[in-house]
């Protein structure tokens, strides 16, 4: 600035920020800044030593104050870390993949929208996912549990150790929360006779809301937690300390999302008699959107047993009834495979048209349609097969459908909406 500037701290940004560049220590962790300072070897004078941030100028000229002289060229020298990026991502995710990836065992699902990594242990699996995320498609990765410890995951084993707890359980017919002991919870997981009666002595369709979750997890069940941490799948981006996973990197004074993890439990929809619900209108998840990535892992499956269950022969017969590609129909034939959830995703880009969709549905049903009621964000409805069919037919927007079986990791982008 001119030298009749010099005595003024902070008259401009630039000279609040290269003021407050200049106090900095180089590498700094705790310096409260979203990007580190970078110094460059000279000054202007010739002498060696370090000099004020040099890339301040190119971000002030760009957005601020455009006041570079011409005659400075620009000092950023940005370059890809990895080479021979594709031109073309789309083309690369579509034709492409099988010739530059084919080291890495996978499969495309729900009409090449979700990517099925089928070996969690090759270590090239992050280089495809990568391609696949930046085009903002969910990703599959199957056989987890084999690195996990099972026994931990047992839903006897976890109403042993955690029976005394106290927790919010969810039925999902009714949607009425109460807080209760969670042993009858986990007692009625594998048994239908030991389940809670509602209102005409129909069984409860109960959920374990989030139990327990982020740090409570960790300190409740440490080692279920650092099982889960050790089998994360792609850990380059999953894991804390990934060093894809940007939210874990943040500085201290952004308010970050809550990562988690949580513990999500809940009776599965088949094993209620099939007359209390023949259209398949309850979902344990409703349609929702998360505010971060998310990655859930079906660490168990539990098979029930009880009067009106349907065997597993019946729920493979239920689940193909839906609208599954021909490489989930072929795992849901393989008896080594145990399906567990049924997930229906929709891309983020269609939110509008399915939240357009949900007010008219609930207008059509006599319902109260009011401005400020989101109902997505209200997590109110479960999109069920004959409203798919008219989401689809009326607004184009198609369901992706997939089944998960024990041991899948299922990674979401943000915005992606779901239901299970």
């Amino acid at each position: 600035p001119p030298s009749s500037q010099n005595n003024e701290q902070g008259s401009t940004l630039r000279d609040l920020l290269t003021t407050t560049a200049g106090k900095l220590r180089l590498g700094s962790t705790d310096a409260g800044i979203a990007f580190a300072p970078v110094y460059s070897t000279g000054t202007a004078s010739g002498k060696s030593g370090r000099t004020m941030p040099n890339i301040l100028d190119d971000i002030i000229a760009s957005v601020v104050e455009n006041k570079i002289p011409p005659n400075r060229a620009p000092k950023i020298n940005v370059k890809s870390e990895i080479k021979d990026e594709p031109k073309d991502d789309k083309k690369c995710i579509q034709d492409d993949c099988s010739k530059r990836y084919s080291d890495i065992p996978y499969s495309w699902i729900c009409d090449k929208h979700v990517l099925w990594l089928r070996d969690h242990k090759n270590s090239n699996n992050w280089k495809l996912f990568k391609e696949c995320w930046k085009q903002g498609r969910p990703v599959l990765v199957s056989g987890m549990h084999k690195k996990m410890n099972f026994s931990l995951w047992k839903a006897e084993s976890i109403s042993l150790d955690f029976g005394n707890q106290q927790a919010d359980i969810l039925n999902c017919k009714d949607s009425i929360i109460s807080n209760t002991n969670v042993k009858e919870f986990w007692d009625g997981f594998e048994d239908v006779s030991k389940r809670q009666k509602i209102k005409n002595g129909e069984t409860a369709l109960l959920k374990l809301k989030d139990w327990p979750s982020g740090e409570d997890f960790k300190a409740m069940m440490p080692a279920r937690y650092e099982d889960l941490l050790k089998s994360l799948p792609l850990p380059e981006y999953c894991s804390p300390e990934g060093k894809l996973n940007l939210a874990s990197h943040l500085p201290g004074f952004f308010v970050r999302p809550d990562l988690g993890p949580r513990l999500c439990s809940a009776y599965g929809e088949f094993a209620l008699q099939v007359q209390q619900l023949p259209h398949h209108d309850i979902g344990t998840t409703n349609l929702h959107i998360e505010v971060s990535d998310v990655v859930n892992i079906l660490v168990y499956v539990g098979i029930a047993k009880g009067n009106g269950v349907l065997s597993k022969s019946g729920v493979l017969k239920k689940l193909e009834e839906e609208d599954l590609d021909d490489l989930l129909r072929k795992r849901l034939k393989d008896s080594s495979e145990l399906p567990g959830a049924l997930w229906h995703i929709y891309a983020g880009k269609d939110a509008d048209k399915i939240r357009e969709f949900l007010q008219k549905i609930a207008k059509e049903q006599g319902l109260e349609v009011l401005p400020e009621h989101d109902p997505i964000r209200d997590q109110s409805w479960y999109v069920n097969k004959k409203l798919r069919q008219r989401l689809l037919e009326e607004y184009g927007v198609k369901t992706c459908t997939v089944i998960q079986f024990l041991g899948d990791a299922i990674i979401l982008p943000a915005g992606a909406l779901h239901q299970v």
